[in-house]
């Protein structure tokens, strides 16, 4: 039917067509699909504390916040049962 030619336009369209492709998205990744600000600064990230006062420290500020949030649940509780025993 096509012949010879279009066996080779065929051919060459199966080799090139994935190659152009790969080359296409394989290059200048970085500004092509980069999107600006999608990782966080290093000064707004968590910090891990590696030294012995650091980690006291990030203890003691956890049991705090823990406490807070226990005596605040206790408060809650004891509002929630007087307002249950008036009513």
């Amino acid at each position: 039917m096509g012949g010879t030619t279009l066996e080779i336009f065929k051919f060459g369209m199966y080799i090139m067509f994935p190659i152009g492709w790969m080359y296409y998205f394989g290059t200048n990744l970085e500004n092509r699909f980069a999107v600006p600000d999608f990782w966080p600064a290093p000064e707004t990230t968590h910090k891990i504390p590696f030294e012995r006062e650091e980690l006291k420290a990030e203890l003691e500020r956890l049991r705090a916040r823990r406490l807070a949030g226990r005596a605040r649940r206790l408060q809650e509780e004891q509002s929630q049962g007087r307002a249950e025993g008036e009513g």
